[in-house]
């Protein structure tokens, strides 16, 4: 046995308990939608907490054939800034456990993080 072994032991249950949150976090996250809005509601696109693109809806007068473009920019601003939300939302979940843990990408080397 080694010396401290009780502490060793106690940090490994810390780790496991934080792996189990951080993948809680994660679940509830993909779960999540958070949606935005661009051109005064004319394009609204939803996004889940892990920034996966859920859905886009056009209101019929933002369509103008004679303007694709104006259309095509406030698409790309939707989605934009239900990302930019989406991951705002994601860090204030995260908060501590995801700066421990390494940020959403992963951290500590540990399985299924």
């Amino acid at each position: 046995m080694f010396p401290g072994g009780a502490d060793m032991q106690n940090l490994l249950k810390q780790a496991q308990q934080m792996q189990a949150d951080y993948m809680a976090l994660q679940q509830e996250l993909t779960e999540t939608e958070v949606t935005a809005s661009a051109g005064g509601g004319l394009v609204t696109a939803t996004v889940t907490g892990d920034g996966e693109l859920k859905g886009v809806k056009i209101d019929p007068k933002a369509v103008d054939p004679e303007d694709v473009e104006t259309l095509e920019d406030l698409v790309l601003a939707a989605v934009q800034a239900a990302v930019a939300d989406s991951k705002r939302m994601a860090a204030e979940k995260m908060g501590p456990l995801g700066d421990a843990l390494g940020g959403m990408g992963g951290g500590l080397g540990l399985p299924g993080m």
